[in-house]
């Protein structure tokens, strides 16, 4: 049983750092670059934000359960263990406030497009806001796949 706990650890680093890279660095930019409608790639793409957001709250709860059943009460003395919590916390922020705020903005936006409206500066600036958090998480993301052997130890 330990063997399989350890490898769905191992696992659901992979699957939610991999995630993150290689939408946000892979199948994104090549949604709007051969997408000739960039309001569906936008709408594509976010989706698959939003798809990696889930991916990762699921990821992180088996993390979080497998760290505290391998460590118990030691396990807040790991830095993996605070990496996976503050990419947590971003996955949360984006899916739960950030990317339903830009939605609305499009909503608001309608019956133009949101870029071509009153509300673009808004729209960029929350769109701004997550692409740092994104790219914040996709580092840490990194920083934990290197991490991941001292969980097992």
């Amino acid at each position: 049983m330990r063997r399989i706990s350890e490898a769905l650890y191992l696992f659901s680093i992979t699957l939610w750092a991999g995630g993150l890279w290689a939408i946000g660095y892979l199948a994104a930019p090549v949604l709007f670059s051969q997408l000739g409608d960039r309001q569906l790639a936008g709408m594509v793409a976010g989706k698959l934000f939003a798809l990696i957001g889930w991916i990762g709250l699921g990821a992180a709860a088996y993390l979080l359960v497998f760290l505290v059943g391998r460590w118990g009460a030691r396990v807040f003395r790991l830095a993996g263990l605070w990496l996976v919590l503050l990419m947590a916390a971003m996955a949360a922020v984006q899916l739960f406030g950030i990317q339903p705020l830009m939605e609305q903005l499009k909503l608001d936006a309608l019956p133009r497009e949101v870029m071509e409206s009153v509300l673009r500066d808004r729209f960029a600036t929350w769109h701004g806001v997550s692409s740092i958090l994104y790219l914040v998480q996709s580092v840490l993301g990194l920083w934990l796949v290197v991490w991941s052997g001292r969980g097992l130890r």
